[in-house]
């Protein structure tokens, strides 16, 4: 091969991967699949690890490394606002949000779990209210559809065999929503480093509860669970969000969000196939019920916008 065709080649390899006819499918793929598996990775590190000390250890270990890429990179510190507001942000939503879901799969199954946080933007919509944006009329309906998913999941066997469980997902769900209101608002740091601002100021918060409830490092952990940490760490947190961001970018907000409704089937499936979860005709009917209503809320939203 000449040299022109050889530099022809390499130049075109570039190029696929800047396509974005390319980049959205496989980015919105990793989305669906990586997300969803999350919640079955959760469940099984903690065989080994504690719940917030878990949690803790995942975001500080993607946080300085996301960190310490972007400041290679260049990209500016945050302010002193800004490290506050991105505190905030991250106890709210890494914290209460991601904590709380690695506190309640040690009573509930991975795949429950994921449904339960389904009804998260059930709960932006509610809180957008408070700074003015109060919910149209398709969205209310969207929103009654979606609570009623919510009473119909906590009469099957997945949540109502765990009180403590239910409301901790519940308060999850609701302190991402609040989290994700507030922090439209508020001055935070720019791309990629907001998200490593809020890993790292999560992980701290989360290592004095770890702590100060007693968890402790496993002397002895298992093999597997350790790997369940790493790939929530590497891939939960920062491969999969860099392709959030990417699809947030160059495609529209209704596809960048479709994940929503495909993380949670994934993770029933993943539940039933990898760990031997089961799932109750209850839970299946309340979980179609929750993504009806989160459907009816984001296409009243675009057509709000358009």
């Amino acid at each position: 091969m000449n040299d022109s065709a050889t530099t022809t080649a390499t130049a075109a390899a570039p190029a696929a991967f800047a396509d974005t006819r390319v980049m959205v499918p496989l980015a919105l793929f990793a989305l669906y699949i990586i997300w969803g598996s999350t919640y079955l990775g959760i469940r099984i590190a903690l065989e080994s690890y504690p719940p917030f000390l878990l949690a803790a250890i995942r975001f500080l270990g993607a946080g300085i490394a996301l960190f310490a890429f972007l400041r290679l990179r260049g990209v500016a510190l945050p302010t002193a606002l800004q490290w506050r507001n991105a505190a905030f942000t991250g106890v709210l939503l890494l914290g209460f949000g991601n904590g709380l879901v690695c506190f309640a799969e040690q009573h509930v199954s991975s795949g429950i779990a994921a449904v339960a946080v389904a009804s998260m933007p059930l709960f932006i919509a509610v809180f957008a209210g408070m700074y003015g944006e109060w919910p149209t009329r398709r969205e209310t309906i969207g929103l009654v559809i979606g609570f009623i998913g919510v009473v119909v999941l906590n009469l099957g066997a997945g949540l109502s065999g765990s009180r403590i469980g239910a409301l901790a997902l519940l308060v999850a769900a609701m302190s991402w929503a609040f989290g994700s209101a507030w922090s439209r608002r508020q001055d935070m740091p720019a791309g990629p480093m907001n998200t490593a601002a809020q890993m790292l100021c999560a992980s701290v918060a989360m290592l004095i509860v770890g702590f100060a409830t007693g968890e402790h490092l496993p002397a002895h952990p298992t093999l597997r669970a350790t790997a369940a940490l790493l790939y929530l760490a590497v891939f939960g947190s920062i491969v999969a969000f860099s392709a959030y961001l990417y699809v947030l970018k160059h495609a529209r907000p209704a596809l960048a969000t479709s994940y929503a409704y495909v993380n949670p089937p994934v993770a029933v499936l993943f539940g039933v196939w990898l760990a031997g979860e089961s799932v109750g005709p209850f839970d299946l009917v309340g979980m179609a019920i929750i993504l009806l209503g989160v459907a009816a809320i984001t296409l009243a939203r675009q057509k709000r916008t358009h």
